[in-house]
């Protein structure tokens, strides 16, 4: 009977159950909108990963004789060498597109996770313990949404200065109320849940019943709202450097791009048109892929 046993096994092994991921990935190749998605968001991270390699020239290289120079394919005479045109300098438009993605990828995922980091520890701590923790923690997240973001920012850069990682802090701490505020409503809905009950009955501590039973379950959330804020915050940086109070004017971003720009709409539209597009398409790519993933990662919303 065990030789019996042991051959049918090595006949017909065990089917292997098809993992979550597994499925997720096959609904995204399937999903049109989230692989669209995927790939602008793609066209921009490569563009920052390897800028120095596809950029056409070096993005402060300037030739003022090629001063406001109009697109190479709108030029009847074909003597252009710049794809999309130069600036009021004579800076190549593409390379500085390209190497402005560096920039607002940088702020856009750097801000995001100072505010995940500070906003998931305290809506953990407020919903878990409840009570004047609770209270103390969603009074000042009260303080924080009343003041206004453009206020704090201007304070903030005309105090200390304009700066890179300034900027980042910046959307960092201004951002943290609303993941604060998510998982806090989750984990008081979690934390009531029989099997965080049954850790606390077998003397589990609350750190690893938060560590183990309630972060696992409020993750999916916080994916999907980072996602998007992501998106948010490099319209914000874009924002704050289109009215000098983000990056320096001499590092390429496409705010300060679009602030180049402004000047020139009617005689050289291409100066802003072309980085306002690199922004639009890197947001609506972020936006399709947070769209699927809160689609996707909750229950409710699947189809």
């Amino acid at each position: 009977m065990t030789t019996a046993t042991v051959t049918n096994n090595q006949t017909n092994p065990p089917i292997k159950k098809r993992g979550k991921w597994s499925k997720m990935g096959r609904r995204f190749v399937r999903n049109p909108w989230a692989m669209t998605g995927m790939f602008l968001l793609m066209l921009a991270v490569v563009s920052a990963l390897f800028a120095p390699v596809i950029a056409p020239s070096t993005p402060d290289k300037a030739d003022l004789r090629a001063r406001l120079v109009a697109p190479s394919w709108m030029d009847d005479t074909g003597k252009s060498e710049y794809l999309l045109g130069t600036d009021q300098v004579g800076r190549d438009l593409l390379s500085r597109i390209i190497y402005g993605a560096r920039i607002s990828l940088l702020v856009g995922v750097v801000s995001v996770l100072i505010s995940l980091v500070i906003g998931v520890i305290l809506g953990l701590i407020a919903g878990f313990y409840g009570r004047w923790v609770d209270d103390l923690l969603m009074r000042l997240a009260d303080v924080q949404l009343a003041f206004p973001f453009i206020l704090f920012a201007i304070i903030v850069m005309t105090v200390f200065g304009a700066g890179l990682w300034k900027l980042i802090l910046v959307l960092g701490i201004s951002n943290w109320v609303g993941f604060a505020r998510l998982v806090r409503g989750q984990v008081m809905s979690v934390k009531e849940m029989e099997y965080v009950q049954a850790a606390k009955a077998i003397g589990a501590t609350n750190l690893r019943i938060i560590r183990k039973h309630v972060l696992p379950n409020v993750s999916s959330s916080i994916i999907v709202l980072a996602t998007l804020n992501v998106a948010t915050n490099i319209l914000l940086e874009a924002s704050l450097t289109f009215i000098g109070l983000g990056v320096d004017p001499s590092i390429p971003t496409w705010g300060g791009m679009l602030a180049d720009g402004r000047n020139y709409l009617e005689t050289a539209w291409w100066v802003a048109t072309f980085p306002g597009i690199a922004i639009m398409i890197t947001v609506f790519g972020i936006n399709l892929l947070g769209d699927w993933l809160r689609d996707e990662l909750d229950p409710n919303l699947r189809v």
